[in-house]
């Protein structure tokens, strides 16, 4: 019983791949959510590898830009100028007009106001003048911008005003306090062109709980909503990621559902055929317009298939639209969405193409792709697909690799999972068939790896099995502090605002090769002693070294108000024992070495990290990584010492420091300014002239008055003979008098390196 129990259980290759694809469907099936967002990540990446594919030419963007604002004001403008657009529209035979804006509020107009004031306060004083009161009619109808715009609309009849649904957020449900039951109803009644009048099912009351369900809608004004010939809500709903894959065609509210502005448009384009919602018992199955069906998933979203990054679609401003600049029959027997992209105004998405997508082109692409039936297959029948593909590929790798060689075994998993991938993405290239990446992938990789450690530890069996324990190595004063509340000995940390120094030698590559290895540890550890002593000495934790470099943190684990002074100190300290040990080891004859050090504030995570064996104390984040990348960025400026713009500011009162520059560290998009440590406070004598001679020369630098930076950095230098930093800003002016830099240019350097 015994022997056939432990037979039971003995592991082989077998079933480990039956185990492995057994995990595989379950997470599938499941729909686990991390794996999800990576297949939904390789579907970005399949459409990106697809490139630009030309759009139908139905759909054009009268465009809200830089331009429009310049020349016709701040955004909103008056209505009589949107009145203007639509006129011109309908002028150049545009077949339907959509607006990716909502005018949920009457026009602030000041010239109305003060008529009806003066006809009220005539009213009041008892003042009866026909011919007054025929001049106020005639100049509020002049002045009535919304109802000239009603007008233009009521006369265009080809309209599509967009409006927005508001949803209920668990946790922010006061947002929505001040909406009325009745504002909710009059808003209602104005989006009823926008309502699929015909539904279809295939039970007697299908379940509706997979759609997205609005709190109230936030409709046009009344003049403007009647006079329009339909409309559609813009909403459009994020992936967990921020990514817009999916539009939603359908969204309920109350007892009714709603169409899209791009469904509605369609709708429009194709004069207005029989429009329908089918759902089925687990919710959406497509959307019907005449003769076109729309897939959707059971929440009524349509896959989007994007056809390539911003401005695919041909984009018109509006500024030379309403000029007459764009021939009006360039929107003959069009669809012209209005939309804005002009900073301040700009609605900006993430889409596989773009982190900067005009929310308006989302509207052309899903136009677009109902027009010419261009969608991406997601189906139950692939899904179907996907359950087979982990089955097969998995047994496949599973039978084979146990039979081959480790070496043709690992081509062979190679070989399988490249050939995999890419019929994967030719069936998607060709046919627009989303078939899973991820699942298949993993699993065969999985297995694999699992078949592959089998065979390491079936090898290997005379190695003992490796047993952990528990081990860290914390400072003195991070042992008290963790005895004081045991529960810190968890794994896990906390988010605060702390203070990271990060410092480097320089070249000490070239110094190893020079001396013996004795010599070589005697100098390394006369060096990280003194060092260390000074982060000590200050407080600070010393969290680890890597080799030659030290990193310290500083307010943790006990609190310290003025963390990021004491790090600025420690620096400055270390820099003056190291002069000392310079002048020591050359007294010695031994090489000197000098460093670097990087300093950054700003919220990090610390506490105990790694694994239920091992685990440090700690600190991680991007405030952690911008401070080791700081320390790198003083090879590039000839300095020893930066801080950030997060620790300067709260230094800067005690601190002398010069701001060297902005800069955009790779991976990140936001600048951030950095500044040389020069000393303390009480020194600022010592370097004011030299700090106010580079703030000169940086401002003419930033404002590409080349010539005149040169000379203030010259000015510097005859300050401070030798200085770096003004060497190579007169090289960067030089070489940017040569070039110019394209506008706009905002004078941030961008660091190639971590």
């Amino acid at each position: 019983m015994n022997q056939k129990l432990k037979t039971l259980l003995q592991i082989t290759p077998l079933k480990i791949t039956i185990f492995v694809i057994l995990v595989a469907l379950a997470l599938f099936l499941s729909d686990f959510q991390f794996l999800r967002l990576v297949e939904l990540k390789t579907l970005d990446l399949r459409m990106a590898s697809r490139g630009k594919i030309a759009p139908g030419d139905e759909t054009v963007i009268a465009v809200i830009d830089e331009q429009s604002v310049s020349e016709l004001g701040r955004w909103p403008w008056s209505r009589t100028t949107i009145a203007r657009l639509v006129d011109q529209l309908k002028k150049g035979g545009a077949k339907a007009v959509g607006f990716d804006i909502v005018f949920s509020e009457p026009d602030d107009n000041t010239t109305l106001k003060t008529i009806n004031a003066l006809a009220a306060e005539m009213k009041k004083s008892g003042i009866s003048d026909s011919n007054v009161t025929r001049l106020l009619a005639k100049k509020r109808t002049a002045a009535d911008t919304d109802a000239i715009l009603a007008a233009s609309i009521h006369k265009a009849k080809n309209v599509t005003l967009g409006y927005f649904f508001h949803f209920p957020r668990k946790g922010h449900e006061k947002d929505l306090a001040h909406i009325t039951t009745q504002r909710i109803a009059d808003n209602a009644a104005r989006i009823e062109n926008s309502r699929y009048a015909m539904i279809n099912s295939t039970t007697d009351k299908p379940d509706d709980s997979y759609l997205p369900r609005a709190y109230a809608p936030e409709a046009n004004i009344s003049s403007l909503a009647d006079a329009a010939q339909n409309g559609g809500y813009f909403n459009m709903i994020p992936d967990s990621d921020g990514s817009y894959r999916w539009s939603p065609l359908v969204i309920a509210f109350g007892d009714n559902y709603y169409s899209s502005l791009a469904v509605s448009l369609v709708h429009a384009y194709l004069d207005f055929p029989a429009l329908s919602l089918n759902l089925e018992p687990y919710g959406a199955k497509n959307v019907g317009i005449g003769d076109i069906l729309i897939p959707t998933n059971e929440s009524g979203q349509l896959l989007i298939n994007y056809r390539g990054p911003p401005r695919t679609f041909l984009h018109y401003s509006v500024a030379d639209i309403l000029k007459g600049n764009i021939p009006p029959e360039t929107f003959a027997n069009k669809i012209v969405l209005v939309g804005a992209t002009a900073i301040g105004i700009y609605d900006l998405r993430v889409t596989p193409f773009s982190s900067t997508y005009p929310g308006v082109e989302i509207h052309a692409t899903v136009i677009d792709n109902i027009l010419h039936q261009n969608f991406l297959t997601h189906s139950s029948f692939t899904h179907f697909i996907d359950i087979c593909a982990i089955i097969f590929f998995g047994l496949a790798v599973g039978l084979l690799i146990p039979r081959l060689r480790p070496i043709s075994g690992m081509i062979a998993a190679f070989l399988m999972i490249a050939a995999f991938v890419a019929v994967n993405f030719f069936i998607f290239f060709r046919f627009n068939i989303w078939l899973n990446l991820v699942y298949p992938f993993v699993t065969m990789a999985m297995i694999y790896l699992g078949i592959t450690i089998y065979h390491y530890f079936k090898e290997e069996r005379e190695k003992k099995k490796i047993r952990g324990a528990f081990q860290y190595y914390l400072t003195a004063s991070v042992i008290n502090e963790m005895l004081k509340d045991p529960a810190k000995l968890k794994l896990g940390g906390d988010k605060k605002d702390l203070t990271v120094l990060f410092s480097d030698i320089r070249g000490f590559t070239a110094i190893s090769e020079k001396l013996t290895p004795e010599a070589l540890v005697a100098l390394l550890n006369e060096y990280l002693t003194a060092m260390t002593n000074e982060v000590f000495q200050h407080d600070g934790l010393l969290d680890k070294y890597m080799g030659d470099a030290i990193m310290a943190v500083f307010g943790a684990p006990i609190s310290q108000p003025d963390h990021a002074h004491r790090a600025c100190l420690t620096a400055l300290a270390m820099m003056k024992a190291l002069r000392q040990l310079q002048k020591k080891w050359k007294d010695e004859g031994r090489p000197a070495f000098d460093i670097g050090i990087g300093i950054n504030t700003g919220d990090m995570v610390v506490g105990n990290m790694g694994s239920e064996m091992r685990f440090d104390y700690t600190v991680m984040g991007d405030m952690v990584n911008l401070g080791s990348r700081l320390e790198g960025t003083n090879k590039e400026y000839g300095t020893n010492i930066i801080i950030s713009e997060f620790t300067y500011e709260k230094v800067k009162d005690s601190i002398c420091c010069r701001e060297l520059d902005g800069v955009r560290v790779k991976g990140k998009i936001k600048p951030v300014k950095i500044y040389e440590l020069l000393g303390e406070k009480k020194d600022e004598a010592n370097f004011k002239d030299l700090i106010d001679a580079f703030a000169k020369g940086l401002a003419r630098y930033r404002e590409g008055k080349w010539d005149e930076a040169i000379a203030a950095f010259q000015c510097v230098l005859d300050i401070r003979p030798g200085d770096f930093v003004s060497t190579m800003y007169m090289e960067r002016c030089n070489n940017l008098k040569e070039h110019p830099p394209a506008e706009p240019w905002d004078g941030v350097f961008v660091m190639t390196r971590k």
